[in-house]
């Protein structure tokens, strides 16, 4: 049952890392759009 935890453990460093990025993308996009206005 050790690839059960491992599983786990690798999809949700793929959801942080997912998470991560779009936090990015929206947080440049916000930040680009403030600088026009």
């Amino acid at each position: 049952m050790w690839y059960f935890s491992w599983i786990l453990g690798v999809g949700f460093a793929v959801l942080l890392a997912v998470l991560n990025a779009m936090w990015g993308e929206v947080s440049d996009a916000r930040a680009a759009g403030e600088e026009r206005e």
